[in-house]
């Protein structure tokens, strides 16, 4: 890659369409200030329904989520934008448990942050979800699997005639494991090689999205544990 092409790559990450939803107006205002000097388009909802009409209009690339909102579970409002907008969502709350952690990735969010947060810690995961995201679309074609086919540069997937909805994680892990079909890969490395970091120190993420994946694409001959080990996919 040219130093022009670094920099253009660059910018296009650091002027990221942001949408930032938290009812506390304070670090609500808090992040849009901070997150906007780190070079992101960033703007703000107070509520679920200003969330759904804003995102809209504004089409996030990456949606950072409160889940305590006054009039909606965030958990909802994770699942609904997940499931209508292409883009990363990242939870940002003062829920710390690990339970709770897992229920917001089971709903569709890629990465899980607790307040009180670091404004730099912040601004770093939300550029390590857009680089995933981003990768994920570099490479084009379709590409087949047991009983489907994937599309990375449209980040589709297709099995039997129909759309199979995936979250942007999901897809990342599926596409991960399509690339490295019979080899047995540990919890910790699919952390480290999809997710990008070490979770918060739990594997049991990897878990999740395994099982999501087998229900939506019905691989259980194809995605297989061994136990012990990891998971591996076998076409």
């Amino acid at each position: 890659m040219t130093m022009e092409e670094t920099r253009e790559t660059q910018n296009q990450k650091e002027t990221a369409r942001l949408l930032i939803i938290e009812d506390e107006i304070p670090i609500a205002d808090l992040l849009q200030y901070g997150l906007s000097r780190e070079g992101f388009q960033v703007v703000c909802a107070h509520t679920a329904g200003a969330a759904i009409s804003l995102a809209g209009s504004f089409l996030p690339q990456v949606i950072l989520l409160d889940w305590m909102l006054p009039d909606m579970d965030g958990l909802e409002l994770c699942r609904i934008l997940s499931a209508e907008y292409n883009a990363p969502l990242i939870m940002l709350t003062a829920r710390s448990d690990m339970e709770d952690k897992l229920k917001g990735l089971e709903a569709g969010a890629d990465d899980y942050i607790t307040k009180p947060f670091d404004m730099r810690e912040v601004a770093m995961r939300i550029r390590a979800v857009l680089r995933r995201f981003e990768k994920a679309g570099q490479n084009g074609g379709w590409t087949e699997g047991a009983s489907f086919s994937v599309s990375e540069s449209e980040h589709l997937v297709m099995q039997k005639g129909r759309l199979v909805e995936l979250t942007p994680k999901e897809f990342d892990l599926l596409t991960y494991l399509l690339k490295h079909p019979r080899q047995v890969h540990s919890r910790r490395i699919l952390l480290e090689q999809v997710w990008g970091y070490d979770f918060a120190g739990d594997t049991r993420t990897v878990d999740i999205h395994i099982q999501r994946l087998r229900k939506k694409l019905s691989l259980d001959g194809h995605l297989l544990t061994v136990f012990g080990l990891g998971y591996k996919y076998v076409p």
